[in-house]
């Protein structure tokens, strides 16, 4: 039997596990309404969204992206954050956490890493910003799992 290329898309997904898609919607809009900058966010989405090889969702974020404000030169540079200078102490607190987080499966999340993070938020943002961590890291493994097309 041929392996199918996409298992499912968005729409098909929402049909089949429409309470999934109500609660992760819902937490997405908790914390959208943290607070957290919103640019800042996708900076996030957009780095989780790479390390996890999920095209929809990196697709999705380069649009949320532009919606609010961040520049091309900003998200194409989102993989090589650490190289450049385009990134505020805030930023770079928010992408080490969310890598460190995305990749505590293969390695304990370094305490440094939260160290810069408290120096740059607070306790509820770190809070808000956690969440947004987790909940693209769920989004990347529904979609990327059952290759959502771009």
């Amino acid at each position: 039997m041929k392996e199918a290329s996409v298992y499912f898309d968005y729409v098909s997904y929402e049909k089949s596990a429409p309470a999934v898609v109500v609660a992760l919607k819902a937490l997405g809009k908790a914390i959208d309404d943290s607070g957290l900058d919103k640019a800042l966010t996708e900076v996030v989405k957009i780095r989780v969204s790479q390390m996890n090889n999920c095209a929809f969702c990196l697709q999705l974020h380069f649009s949320f992206g532009r919606k609010v404000g961040l520049s091309q030169e900003k998200m194409e540079s989102v993989s090589k954050w650490r190289e450049v200078d385009l990134f505020s102490d805030r930023e770079r607190a928010a992408l080490d956490w969310s890598e460190a987080l995305t990749l505590m499966v293969q390695q304990k999340v370094p305490s440094t890493s939260y160290d810069e993070l408290v120096k740059q938020f607070t306790e509820s943002e770190i809070a808000f910003l956690t969440a947004a961590i987790g909940n693209i890291n769920a989004w990347n493994r529904i979609a990327g799992g059952l290759k959502f097309p771009a």
